[in-house]
């Protein structure tokens, strides 16, 4: 596993210039590297399977008894917030020691090929997603705190194992939600500026907030975004150390712990305005904060979308925190006092899967809530949030026997992208064998819940579900589908 310090040059050194660009130089770096340390072979692999699907892994499998296996499919790039590109991102993964890598935007999937491209460089498995906002006003969670630190009614979904003949149908999907995220970040940045007046701070939109992302190709701009430009602001105006503290502990007058006060201290942190950042938006977004509206869409029709381009809908758990492991929270209830009701009405709903971070809750936590997703035949899938260089890649609680079953989840998303994926969107894409795949051709088949669905051999697909109604069975053809072993 390679240190913070070490992730963040590879996130300088490949997160510059145009997407070309970083895939050429990651080509010259694998080639440079060779067999010295295996990449070279791993990638000449790759070559023949862009989804990595057979790329060495540290295991045989969550049943098999073999060693741990790491994998993470919740990487954030430049395209939401993060100082990695997609490039980077798949090379800091494979030198971490992951199998499988996925990516997974706020708003957008702009770094998607970029990403599968780099994966298979490299040689790691990979899949495709994005997070996005939902309002949920008309379920019964109307009014609840549900997984959004900032707003009542609004929750997190993710949009896994997206085929990949759609990524370009879920980006313009995501474009009008885009837009208005942009128009609130400008006004958010508005309302910051009225707090800083007086302090000799101000924040351009254009020139401070929007240039630090990738906006103009595809990305988006988050509160992230505005809190990083004020960072680099302060950072420029009091210097690293005493001044950054005094000025935000006494003109801000934000709450610092200990370990916070100590971090802006530290002057000579490479990671200094990130370890800034976490501060600013555990404490000071709530005072600029403009609740979401247009660019979250309904939650039902997320769920429409999802089903409808064959991905698989899921909710991010949350859970009570008490203290956050990143930094970026305070202490907060969540979804955890009404869990149970929730979980039943996702299944209900015809929501594919839950996700969850084992290193961010609790182990009561995260019994719940593999008992319950289980007992409601929810897909479980991990990944680590990471849009930081201080976050670890990998989750070393995956090496414990409870969550062994987390890495053939990874490898089932995999299978699910070969199986649901094609080159033309009226031919079949689906490797001989796949369940159903003597249908043909099928565009519109509706899902369990009446859905339609453009992806008839994914993992809830009708066809899909007949031949293996088991979700456990289900999980273990896709993710042998995924490895390359069928």
């Amino acid at each position: 596993m390679k240190s913070y310090e070490e992730n963040y040059r590879i996130a300088l050194e490949f997160s510059q210039g145009s997407a070309e660009g970083r895939l050429e130089a990651l080509r010259r770096a694998v080639s440079a590297q060779g067999a010295q340390d295996g990449m070279g072979g791993a990638a000449a692999h790759s070559a023949q399977d862009s989804m990595g699907g057979a790329a060495a892994h540290s295991a045989q499998g969550s049943s098999g008894g073999a060693a741990a296996e790491f994998v993470n499919n919740h990487i954030h790039s430049i395209y939401s917030f993060s100082p990695y590109s997609p490039t980077a991102a798949a090379y800091a993964a494979k030198l971490n020691g992951l199998t499988t890598v996925g990516i997974m935007d706020h708003d957008s999937v702009a770094g998607a090929h970029e990403f599968l491209e780099a994966c298979g460089i490299v040689g790691i498995g990979a899949t495709v997603g994005f997070e996005c906002r939902v309002d949920m006003g008309r379920t019964p969670f109307a009014g609840r705190r549900i997984n959004n630190p900032d707003q009542d009614s609004v929750a997190y979904m993710a949009c896994h194992g997206i085929p990949h003949h759609n990524i370009g149908k879920a980006q313009e999907w995501l474009r009008p939600y885009r837009e208005s995220r942009r128009l609130r970040s400008q006004l958010m940045t508005e309302r910051l500026n009225g707090l800083l007046s007086g302090t000799g701070l101000r924040l351009s939109f254009e020139g401070d907030v929007a240039a630090i992302s990738q906006a103009q190709g595809g990305g988006v701009i988050t509160e992230r975004h505005i809190l990083f430009a004020l960072a680099r602001q302060i950072v420029k105006a009091f210097g690293r150390g005493r001044g950054c503290l005094d000025f935000i502990s006494k003109q801000l007058a934000l709450p610092l712990g200990a370990n916070a006060a100590a971090a802006l201290l530290d002057a000579g942190d490479p990671l200094y305005e990130y370890r800034m950042l976490g501060t600013l938006k555990a404490h000071l977004v709530g005072r600029f904060y403009i609740d979401a509206g247009a660019e979250c869409p309904d939650a039902f029709e997320f769920l429409e979308f999802a089903s409808a381009i064959g991905a698989i809908s899921a909710y991010p758990y949350l859970g009570d925190v008490a203290d956050s492991v990143t930094g970026d929270k305070t202490s907060a209830c969540f979804e955890d006092g009404y869990l149970d009701e929730l979980i039943a009405w996702l299944a209900r709903e015809g929501f594919n899967a839950v996700t969850y971070m084992p290193a961010r809750n609790s182990a009561g936590q995260l019994e719940r809530i593999m008992r319950l997703a289980g007992a409601a035949g929810l897909f479980q899938i991990s990944g680590e949030d990471i849009n930081a260089p201080f976050q670890p890649f990998v989750c070393e609680m995956l090496a414990k026997p409870a969550f062994r079953h987390l890495a053939d989840s990874a490898w089932a998303l995999i299978g699910h992208e070969k199986a649901a994926s094609r080159i033309q969107p009226d031919a079949p894409g689906q490797p001989a064998g796949t369940p159903g795949a003597q249908a043909g051709a099928s565009q519109g088949r509706a899902d369990k819940t009446g859905r339609l669905t453009d992806a008839p051999h994914g993992m809830f697909s009708p066809e899909t579900i007949k031949a293996w109604p088991g979700l456990e069975g289900r999980i273990g053809y896709f993710a042998k589908l995924g490895r390359g072993q069928i």
